[in-house]
C-alpha cells in the first residue's frame, strides 16, 4: 500500500505544475450534517484564516465563482468561529461534500490534484521534507508544507536549500516569497547581531520601548496564553528569573494573544513578574515578524546593548547558560 501511495503521489507531482494566477473559482458542493444557511470561503495567511466570501446554501447546495489566486490553500466552513476544511483550490472544477463533523474530517473533495497530494502528506508519518519536495517539485503543496510545517524547524541555509529544490513554477508563489523574506530576517538575527527595537503596549495600555528595558541579560520571550507548550515552559523561566534576577537576568515578554483578558489571566496564573507587551493581534504580530518567529515558545537572549548571545533556550539549557554568563 505504501508503494502504491508513493507512486500515486509521484504522478500527482508530475502533473500538478501550476504557477499561481488570479482566476474565477469553479467550486460547488453540498452541505450535510448541519442546518447551516451559509458556507464561508476563507483565505489562509500566516497560520490564520480570514473570510473573503460567503454564499447561501440552497436546498443543501452551494457554489463559489469568486476571483482568487490559485493554486493555493483556502478554507471552507459553515461557522467561521471553528477551524475550517483545509482545501487546495485549483483552476479545475472542484466538488465538495462538506460536513462539519469531526472538524470536517469526513468531508470529501474531488477535482483537486493538490488536495489529493496534501491528504497523502498528512497521512504519511516521518516525512523528510527535502525528499518530499524532490518528488513533487512543481506542486504548490510542497511550497506550502515547507512554509507552514518546516520553516520553524530549519536553519536559514536549510530553508534556502529546500526552496532551490522547487520547480520554477513555484519560485514566485506566495509561500516561497514569504520564506525568502523569512530567511533575510533570520540572517540578520544570528548571534552577535543586534536585536531589533520596537514599541508595544503593556497590560495597562501604555507604550513600552524594548531598548529602554535592557539591563544585564534579557530574555526576549515570545509566548501566548493559548499556547500549551509556552505555559509548560513558563515555570522554567520563572525559576530562572527568581534565581538570577538579582545577578542581572531579566525577561521581556511578548504575547501573541488576541484577547486582553486571556493575556492578563495568563500573566497572573503563571506568575510572570516581568515586563509584558502585546499587540493583541495573534500571528499578525509585527514584532513576531520582525524577529522571524514562526512558532512559539521562542526566545532570544540579549546583553545590555541588545546584542544576541543565544536563541531558543529552554529548561536546563537556560539555567546552564545563565550560570555561565552571570557567575563569572
Amino acid at each position: 500500500m505504501k508503494k502504491l501511495l508513493l507512486g500515486f503521489a509521484l504522478f500527482l507531482g508530475a502533473t500538478g505544475a501550476q504557477a499561481q494566477q488570479e482566476t474565477n473559482l469553479q467550486l460547488k458542493g453540498t452541505v450535510t450534517d448541519t442546518v447551516a444557511k451559509y458556507v464561508y470561503l476563507q483565505k489562509f495567511h500566516n497560520k490564520m484564516f480570514t473570510t473573503i466570501d460567503s454564499v447561501k446554501v440552497t436546498d443543501g447546495n452551494f457554489s463559489f465563482k469568486t476571483k482568487v489566486k490559485i493554486p493555493e490553500l483556502y478554507g471552507l466552513s459553515v461557522n467561521t468561529a471553528n477551524i475550517p476544511l483545509y482545501i487546495f483550490l485549483e483552476k479545475s472544477p472542484i466538488t465538495v461534500k462538506l460536513s462539519p463533523l469531526k472538524n470536517y474530517s469526513t468531508s470529501v473533495v474531488e477535482g483537486s490534484a493538490s488536495q489529493d497530494l496534501f491528504d497523502i502528506y498528512r497521512k504519511t508519518k516521518n516525512v523528510e521534507i527535502s525528499k518530499f519536495i524532490t518528488e513533487h517539485p512543481a506542486s504548490i503543496v510542497s511550497a506550502y508544507v515547507l512554509y507552514r510545517n518546516w520553516s520553524y524547524r530549519l536553519t536559514p541555509d536549510q530553508i534556502t536549500q529546500n526552496i532551490a529544490l522547487l520547480d520554477k513554477s513555484q519560485q514566485n508563489s506566495t509561500y516561497v516569497k514569504e520564506l525568502k523574506e523569512l530567511v533575510t530576517v533570520l540572517n540578520g538575527l544570528v548571534i552577535g547581531k543586534k536585536a531589533p527595537d520596537f514599541v508595544a503596549n503593556n497590560p495597562d495600555g501604555k507604550p513600552v520601548r524594548f531598548s529602554e528595558n535592557l539591563k544585564g541579560y534579557t530574555l526576549v520571550d515570545f509566548w501566548a496564553s493559548w499556547c500549551a507548550p509556552c505555559r509548560k515552559e513558563n515555570p522554567n523561566i520563572v525559576a530562572a528569573y527568581k534565581e538570577f534576577h538579582e545577578k542581572g537576568f531579566n525577561v521581556f515578554g511578548i504575547s501573541l494573544d488576541k484577547k486582553k483578558e486571556n493575556w492578563i489571566k495568563g500573566i497572573n496564573d503563571d506568575h510572570l513578574d516581568w515586563q509584558q507587551v502585546s499587540e493583541l493581534i495573534y500571528w499578525n504580530s509585527e514584532i513576531a515578524k520582525l524577529y522571524g518567529v514562526r512558532a512559539i515558545p521562542a526566545n532570544y537572549l540579549v546583553d545590555s546593548k541588545g546584542i544576541i548571545v543565544a536563541r531558543n533556550l529552554r529548561g536546563e539549557e537556560l539555567q546552564t547558560t545563565l550560570q555561565t554568563l552571570l557567575n563569572k
